[in-house]
Formats: structure tokens, C-alpha cells, sequence
């Protein structure tokens, strides 16, 4: 029995509404239909592939593993994957691409290609509803294949003859040089009128040309512009495009630590990552994806500040409610497989800090006013005012007891700070001297409370003596300025404690004797986000070539098509965690923005 690759063996691929991952052997082992946060029709990346797949390639031997492409790459700057094997027979080029949605179904489109010789080429696809668990009824009607279960219909068309065995649709076909086959799959609600076929060429031509105009906008030209771009593009993917919303990673379930239970949905907006992928887009150019996510972030507030969540549905639904998945076995066996996220339900103080900082960078670089955004934002304030000494459960939702985190406390700061330049800037009303002694008064709380003078250090929590990557970025957000000292040496304490043999960071302890205090079992790996943040900080206090060299040796963790997932095992060698991960690939910008302008780079 087939099982799914090692993480870093997929591509995404994605139509703005939706992602599917291709595997090296030519395999889609996830997609779900029609949203990202749909149920999957194919579920076998979190099981096998009784859960759902669809491998197209070169025909191979029964009982022998499925070959691997020999190279395969983005065509340009875009989403389109091309992959090619090449067999005794002769090569062979597959093209698998999603178009983006205008007012056609949702389509995964596949095109074989001849490049020589003669291959024999087989597609084995098995459609499983609601992540592998419903196998549909699948039939034909006026020639074209569907597989309908409930509510979800799934029509194939393929310019190649299709058979079924074994609940399996398959095709068996020999391409030469300059043959082209194309194979489709498109998503209709189950009672509505068959989808249109797809027309594969015009699609891509559309599809090529879409991304080509997108990335022109690009306004970084700097030396690490493939691997920004690339980011870039991923981010982009990974928005909502009919609401703004951006989704923190495709995928559920991929294990922090292969086989454990740090097993998470994130198919969700999260406001903090959102905010920061704001950021980068600012950054490079992208002002109207920008003003999709404030408009989405007005929505999804509402007139109801005060009930701030951490995430949101990529419409901006509140309720996520969390399950279990019993059926599958999990990415390597690594349980439970989960749906929805119970940390919606958390407090987060640090939240208040990253949309207020996003709305201030909005502001600060010319985004048409909303004077609702300023009002959310002086609302906003109201509620912190009330509530920022209070314990939370951080930025990295601990399912323990709540606590006084420095990083809370810094973002608390941060929230006030940036309304008050608001204020100050004519745009906003509301009592100044006030929030300017709360200013002053959430500073002097964090530096006596969470300092630590004998080991100058912040630490992760008032009176605790563990460290927190998050401190990291106390400079980066302006709470104290990168040349004093209990800055170093919390840089220099966080590079002791926390970094990993190969130079990465954790986001915190999680074993030996402080396993538990997050309320979850087991370990985890290195964060790149925290990663790069520690890159970041280096080139501020002045240490620019190790900045560098810490960067680059990040970028070497991509896989060879420029992605990232959440974390990096350092004990395996292995990307793990959710991919491609949002989290991961806005600090790769935005250190790629830091050294540029520095001049620390290599030749």
C-alpha cells in the first residue's frame, strides 16, 4: 500500500480559492473542493491511498514503487508545474496547473507531453469524499466521467479513454514526441447542470499570462529576488481571492514532530499572520491585495471589537469548531488528524498589536482611508485599556494555563503606540495623554516584570525563566532600540537556549524538563519563522555577515521548488509542520527586504 511522500516532496499548485499538492511521482494526494477549508477529495497525504489521489506518470510494473521525476520546476514566475521522467522509452513532460477562478468551476488540469521516444503513460485516479471517508457513485453520463456523493460532484474529461477497476478510473495511453494529452477534473454542486468542459490550452495560456502579469508588479529587484518572488507568489496562493482572506497554510494534520499529536488545521485566517503577510505585501508593491485583506479584516470584525478572535473563517466565520478524523491513520502516524481549530476560541493579547501595526502600515504608505479602520482601531484600544494585564494564552496558543508572555505585553504596547501616531497625525480622536501614560505604563510593567538582570534577558513570561523566540522581535516592533543591551543579550541568551545544533531556532522549550508547559505531548522542530527573525535581529545589531550567512543557509532549506513548511526537523533532515506555510515564507521576505538594503549579501 502506497503511503504519501516526505513533505518536502510536494508542489502546490492553486487557483486562489483552493491549493492541490503533486507529489514527485506525479501524484495529487490533496485537494479540497471547492474552498480551501472543503472537505477533501483527496485525502491520502493524511493516510493512503484508499483516502483518495490521482497519479499520472509513466506506467510502471505491478508491485514496484511509481518513479519519481527527474526534474521539475514552476514554469517562470508562476503556479504552473512541470515535471519530467525520463524513462527507458524515452521523456516525458506533465503540465498540472489550476486556472484561476472567474466564472467556471473549479478545475485541476493536467497535459502530458511527448518530449522522445515513445512512453507508456498511466493516470490512476480515486475520488473519496469527505477526506477519504464517502466513496462516490461514479458513472458516466454523455460520455463524460462523474463521481457524485451528497452534495459534491466531480466530472472528469480526458482526451484519453478512461476505465474503471477497483473503484479506480484509469487511462492507459503511449504519447511520441509532440503528442499533448490533457486530463481534467472539475467541481459542481452535485444538483446543479454539468460543469463546462475545460478547454486545457486556453487555460494555461490564461493561466501563464495571469501570474506573468501579477509578479511584474514586483517592486523588490533586489539579490535574492527568486526566492522573494517565489514567496511571493505562494502568498498570493494561498489568498482567498472572492474575500482577501489569507490562509495561513493549505493543509491540516502535517505533524510538528513526525509522529505526534501536534497535528493542526490551518486552513483558517489567522489575524497575526494575515497582518504580517500585509506587511510584506506593502512592502513589495501589492497595495490592492492589501486592501482585500482590510476590507475582509472590516468585515470579519464587525461592529464587534471587543470579541476580537484570534482566526477567522476565509469568509470571516467564527466558528471553527474542532473534531477529530478516526478514519486516518495521519501523515505517518502522526495523530489525531484534525478539522477546525479550537484555538479560535483563545485569548491572544498580542492579536491587538499585529492588526493595529497592519493598519498603521496601511495608513503610513498612502491605502485609501477608511474611516472605519480607524475607528475598529480606537475600539480596539478601548478594550486593550481594560484587558492587557490580563494573562493570555501568547502567540503560540499553549493549550495550558494562561499567562502573563512578554510578547503579549509587547504587542499591548505596540497597539497603543501606533493608535497614538494616529492620533497625533490629525486622522483619529481620542484621549491622547491618556493612552500616552498606558504607553508608558505597559513599558515599565514588561521591563521590570519580564526582564531578567541576572541573565539579561526577557523571558517568555513574567517570573518564569524560560526564553521565547518571540522576543526576538521586541527591537523589530520598536519597543526598545536594537543597541541596548538587554536586547543583545536576549538575542545572544535566545542563540544559547534555543537554537538547535545546525544554528536554527525553537520557538520555546518543549523537552527534558519543561516538556508539557505548552499543555501538549511530545517535541517539536525548529521554527523558520523564528529563524528568520533571529536573522533579522543579528543584521540590526550590527552583525550583518552572520545575518547572512543564517539566511542563506534558511534559503537551503527549501525544497527545489523555493517552498517551506512551518518547521525544520534538524534531528531528520526534514521539513515539517503544515506547507507551505504563510508564517514561513513573510519573514523570508521581509529578511531578503532587511539585508538587501543593509548591502549584506553574497555574490
Amino acid at each position: 500500500m502506497l503511503v504519501a511522500g516526505r513533505i518536502e516532496d510536494y508542489a502546490l499548485i492553486g487557483d486562489m480559492q483552493t491549493a492541490a499538492l503533486v507529489c514527485r511521482d506525479g501524484s495529487v494526494d490533496w485537494l479540497c473542493l471547492p474552498r480551501f477549508d472543503s472537505h477533501a477529495v483527496f485525502a491520502g497525504l493524511l493516510g493512503t491511498e484508499e483516502h483518495g489521489f490521482w497519479r499520472l506518470g509513466p506506467a510502471y510494473p505491478a508491485g514496484q514503487e511509481p518513479p519519481v521525476a527527474n526534474r521539475r520546476r514552476y514554469r517562470g514566475d508562476s503556479l504552473i508545474l512541470e515535471s519530467e521522467w525520463d524513462t527507458p522509452r524515452g521523456t516525458v513532460r506533465v503540465i498540472d496547473f489550476m486556472p484561476p477562478r472567474e466564472h467556471h468551476a473549479p478545475q485541476l488540469i493536467r497535459i502530458v507531453e511527448g518530449v522522445s521516444g515513445r512512453v507508456p503513460m498511466r493516470s490512476a485516479l480515486r475520488m473519496r469524499f469527505s477526506y477519504g471517508w464517502v466513496v462516490p457513485w461514479v458513472h458516466k453520463v454523455d460520455g463524460r466521467t462523474v463521481a457524485v456523493a451528497g452534495p459534491d460532484s466531480v466530472w472528469v474529461d480526458s482526451e484519453a479513454d478512461t476505465y474503471g477497476k477497483d473503484l479506480t478510473t484509469y487511462a492507459d495511453f503511449t504519447v511520441a514526441p509532440g503528442d499533448r494529452v490533457a486530463m481534467t477534473i472539475s467541481w459542481q454542486p452535485s444538483h446543479k447542470e454539468p460543469p463546462a468542459p475545460a478547454e486545457p490550452e486556453t487555460a494555461l495560456t490564461a493561466t501563464e499570462d495571469f501570474w506573468r502579469d501579477w509578479v511584474r508588479q514586483c517592486t523588490y529587484h533586489g539579490p535574492y529576488r527568486e526566492a522573494v518572488v517565489r514567496s511571493l507568489i505562494t502568498l498570493k496562493a494561498l489568498t482567498y481571492a472572492p474575500t482577501g482572506g489569507i490562509v495561513a497554510a493549505p493543509t491540516t494534520s502535517l505533524p510538528e514532530h513526525i509522529g505526534g499529536v501536534r497535528n493542526w488545521d490551518y486552513r483558517f485566517t489567522w489575524l497575526r499572520d494575515a497582518a504580517i503577510t500585509l506587511s510584506s505585501l506593502l512592502r513589495t508593491g501589492y497595495r490592492s491585495e492589501a486592501l482585500a485583506w482590510r476590507e475582509w479584516l472590516l468585515r470579519a470584525v464587525a461592529g464587534d471589537p471587543e470579541n476580537l478572535q484570534i482566526m477567522y473563517g476565509i469568509a470571516g466565520e467564527r466558528e471553527l469548531g474542532e473534531t477529530e478524523l478516526s478514519w486516518l491513520p495521519g501523515y505517518e502516524n502522526s495523530q489525531p488528524v484534525r478539522v477546525g481549530n479550537g484555538a479560535a476560541s483563545q485569548l491572544q493579547l498580542d492579536v491587538y498589536g499585529e492588526v493595529i501595526e497592519a493598519l498603521h502600515l496601511a495608513h503610513m504608505t498612502g491605502l485609501a482611508r477608511n474611516d472605519y479602520a480607524s475607528l475598529l482601531q480606537i475600539k480596539l484600544i478601548g478594550y486593550l485599556e481594560d484587558h492587557w494585564n490580563e494573562p493570555d494564552e501568547g502567540i503560540w496558543e499553549v493549550r495550558g494555563p494562561r499567562r502573563h508572555f512578554v510578547h503579549s505585553k509587547v504587542m499591548a504596547w505596540v497597539a497603543v503606540d501606533r493608535t497614538i501616531r494616529l492620533i497625533e497625525s490629525g486622522e483619529a480622536d481620542g484621549p491622547l495623554e491618556r493612552w500616552r501614560a498606558l504607553r508608558d505604563e505597559i513599558h515599565r510593567d514588561v521591563c521590570e516584570k519580564g526582564y531578567d538582570p541576572e541573565r539579561n534577558t526577557f523571558t517568555q513570561s513574567y517570573g518564569s525563566q524560560e526564553l521565547d523566540a518571540s522576543l526576538l522581535l521586541i527591537p523589530q516592533v520598536g519597543f526598545l532600540p536594537p543597541d541596548d543591551k538587554r536586547v543583545i543579550g536576549t538575542i545572544e541568551a535566545i542563540q544559547r537556549e534555543l537554537s538547535t545544533p545546525d544554528g536554527f531556532v525553537l520557538r520555546y522549550p518543549t523537552s527534558g524538563e519543561h516538556a508539557g508547559l505548552d499543555g501538549l505531548e511530545g517535541d517539536e522542530g525548529a521554527f523558520l519563522a523564528c529563524s528568520f527573525w533571529l536573522a533579522d535581529d543579528l543584521a540590526m545589531i550590527g552583525r550583518v555577515e552572520e545575518a547572512r550567512r543564517l539566511f542563506e543557509k534558511l534559503l537551503s532549506l527549501r525544497n527545489d521548488l523555493g517552498l517551506l513548511a512551518e518547521e525544520w526537523d534538524s534531528r531528520l533532515g526534514r521539513q515539517v509542520g503544515n506547507f507551505p506555510q504563510a508564517f514561513s515564507h513573510v519573514p523570508l521576505i521581509d529578511t531578503a527586504l532587511r539585508l538587501t538594503a543593509s548591502g549584506a549579501y553574497g555574490g
